[in-house]
């Protein structure tokens, strides 16, 4: 298991933040073209804006976040099931498949990034709670309910994160890695809230101990890699309200190490608020759900409307214009579910929206 950096060392650093608002998206993108989507997303997302290796789960089974996620682990295997990904000892065509589509993913990117050089990259992976939740023993349960099972998938994930990490580095030269691990289910995993099997009940709530510590392997196994790292968060409304003296998983993810946290704007409490504000004085990246995905053909929200979003909670908390640009603004979800055109137009919108808060910077 990689060894933890000294937190003190030049490996502990935050997220480098520029002088700019800019954006990124979570991941997701719509078709089954890597080359196209790659092209898109680096044309729309120009330095010092942050393009990403994008996920296509419209391929099929492999293709999607988990199927993707579970190709990283090392020594463990993945197989199709009707209810989902199986663990199995060997690895078989559903697991090849995996990770063939990701080495197709990334061999794109080096082709498109070699016609478009410079800029950084952002990854993307399952969390180790999330996965645990999402893949299945021989048995049928999920491997969420066996402590052993979610510990051995942690050191799985932790011993293949680093080779992912150095495979998309070298289809970006000189890119700085941001690695965005997702956790959608973590509401659900705090809560006890993630159905067995059979559905007729709910498992354990996983201990929020475990889960911290979890988080910092994941984010020193990152750092060691050389990247940075963002976790990628529900709706703040999907926790409840929380038990006095309870840590949020976005304090949980700033404890852990991360650089920054990736939240749905229009979820966040006034806690969330006052957390934003203290990661922001802290210098942390906060990446900012603004925009909400349309439906096909819907029209996008006005960047005057999208500015104010922002400006609203921020002036209230008494934060200077000049903290702006330690925002990153995405989508308040993922892109997969639309049209290649209003995916692109999403990412328009939202370098249109950071260019109006770079000009309330510059006017500050």
């Amino acid at each position: 298991m990689p060894q933890h950096p000294d937190p003190a060392g030049p490996a502990a650093r935050p997220e480098a933040v520029s002088g700019t608002v800019t954006a990124t998206a979570l991941g997701s993108w719509p078709g089954n073209d890597p080359v196209e989507s790659s092209r898109v997303i680096r044309g729309e997302l120009g330095a010092p804006h942050l393009p990403f290796l994008a996920e296509l789960p419209q391929r099929g089974p492999g293709a999607d976040p988990v199927g993707r996620s579970a190709s990283l682990l090392v020594d463990i295997f993945v197989d199709t099931q009707p209810h989902g990904w199986r663990l199995v000892e060997r690895p078989g065509k559903d697991h090849r498949r995996a990770v063939s589509l990701l080495n197709q993913d990334i061999n794109a990117l080096a082709d498109v990034a070699g016609e478009h050089p410079g800029g950084d990259l952002k990854i993307s992976l399952r969390g180790p709670l999330s996965l645990a939740a999402n893949l299945y023993l021989h048995n049928g349960e999920r491997a969420l309910s066996d402590a052993g099972a979610r510990r051995d998938l942690l050191q799985s994930l932790v011993a293949g994160v680093g080779s992912y990490i150095s495979r998309a580095a070298s289809s970006v030269p000189g890119a700085q890695i941001t690695v965005q691990v997702d956790e959608p289910e973590i509401a659900a995993v705090l809560g006890g809230g993630i159905p067995t099997a059979s559905g007729y009940r709910t498992l354990r709530s996983v201990p929020s101990s475990e889960v911290s510590a979890a988080w910092e392997q994941m984010c020193s196994a990152i750092t060691a890699a050389g990247a940075d790292t963002v976790f990628a968060l529900p709706r703040a409304d999907a926790f409840g309200p929380l038990r006095k003296g309870t840590k949020s998983p976005f304090e949980l993810a700033r404890q852990a190490g991360a650089q920054g946290v990736a939240l749905a704007a229009d979820s966040l409490t006034a806690r969330d608020w006052e957390g934003i504000a203290e990661a922001v004085e802290d210098g942390d990246r906060v990446w900012l759900g603004i925009l909400p995905v349309p439906r096909e053909g819907g029209e996008l929200p006005q960047v005057t409307r999208l500015v104010e979003s922002v400006l609203r909670p921020w002036n209230k908390l008494g934060l200077p214009a000049a903290s702006l640009p330690a925002l990153r603004l995405t989508p308040a979800s993922g892109l997969a579910d639309v049209s290649p055109e209003t995916a692109r137009r999403v990412l328009t919108r939202l370098t249109g929206t950071a260019a109006a808060l770079d000009q309330v910077v510059a006017e500050g």
